[in-house]
């Protein structure tokens, strides 16, 4: 950090605020203490006709890596819309939410992945901006060495797991290092 967002000083330091057990930046001209907070990143394991929708990453990190529609939260949206607004933008279709699926946090990147088990509601879904492929899996054709992320090959390990009893459950993990 080299400006106060409150004040526009470059007058700052990185230490641990009175009664804070952390490093924070603090602006010494007008005393805010900037706090960072983790990322949520949230997407949807969509379903149709039972295969799974992926799509070949078109952007980085991971460009040319298969990965579920998933990116950043936004500000001032719940979870299941930016879930919902990250399919239609990686992949041109709508999906309809069934349940929270997993959760994964990432401490060593300071981010949250939230996935939603979703049903894929049409066929139109196609290459995006972000996107430079995106097709329906069958369980056998999921290209696993080509996964782009952790959280997305567990998901998909889980889905397939649970799918073979059709009993599907809400799963929370850590992943301390990729």
């Amino acid at each position: 950090m080299k400006y106060c967002s409150n004040c526009g000083s470059s007058n700052l330091e990185f230490k641990i605020p009175e009664d804070d057990n952390l490093k924070r930046h603090i602006c010494k001209d007008c005393g805010t203490i900037h706090y960072t907070n983790p990322n949520m990143v949230v997407g949807a394991l969509c379903i149709r006709d039972n295969k799974i929708l992926m799509a070949k990453r078109n952007i980085h990190p991971r460009k040319g890596f298969w990965t579920l529609p998933a990116g950043f939260m936004e500000n001032a949206e719940t979870v299941s819309t930016g879930a919902l607004r990250e399919t239609l933008e990686e992949t041109g279709s709508k999906a309809k939410i069934i349940m929270p699926y997993t959760m994964f946090s990432l401490p060593h990147i300071n981010q949250i992945h939230f996935f939603y088990l979703a049903d894929l509601l049409d066929d139109n879904y196609g290459p995006t901006s972000e996107s430079e492929e995106v097709r329906l899996f069958s369980e056998s054709e999921i290209l696993w060495d080509e996964l782009a992320f952790p959280t997305v090959k567990k998901t998909l390990e889980y889905y397939i797991e649970d799918n073979k009893n059709k009993d599907f459950s809400f799963r929370e993990e850590d992943i301390t290092i990729w």
